[in-house]
């Protein structure tokens, strides 16, 4: 199990930013001030509002991933297999509320959580699977979800 970290609500996709301004894929190496996050060495993201100056103009119409995660990476993180985001025949899939950004699809983790009422701090160690399969001890709080689900969380 590993904690869930809702990073990217001060971040925006590279991929779409490097899209919308039609500059090539390593440009980012060479913006000094501009901070980036990497997901799985797969996902790039640029914190807010560290754009160089001329290409500032592009934010106001870039997708605000706040809550959200690729799929790749909640699954990773929730110790699911990311079938559950993935194939609308999957019990929980309507649960979560979805994004396609530049042919990435994010899932919103923080919305689901709030949904079920399930509070996760920080540093929160996070399980979701079927009831069976869950490590369920005595230092977690168990939430149980819908179609024998359930959300074990560690803190």
């Amino acid at each position: 199990m590993s904690n869930l970290p809702n990073t990217l609500n001060s971040y925006w996709l590279w991929r779409e930013i490097s899209s919308k301004l039609g500059v090539s894929n390593p440009a980012y190496k060479y913006w000094i001030e501009t901070r980036n996050l990497k997901l799985n060495n797969k996902y790039l993201f640029i914190q807010k509002n560290t754009l160089p100056q001329k290409h500032e103009h592009v934010e106001k119409i870039l997708t605000d991933l706040s809550g959200h995660l690729p799929i790749k990476y909640a699954s990773d993180r929730l110790h699911v297999n990311e079938r559950i985001f993935s194939y609308d025949k999957m019990k929980l899939h309507k649960e979560f509320e979805y994004k396609f950004v530049e042919d990435v699809k994010f899932v919103n983790i923080k919305k689901f959580f709030t949904e079920f009422g399930i509070r996760v701090s920080k540093n929160s160690i996070i399980q979701l699977g079927k009831i069976k399969d869950l490590e369920i001890g005595p230092d977690c709080i168990f939430y149980n979800l819908k179609n024998d689900y359930g959300v074990v969380v560690y803190e």
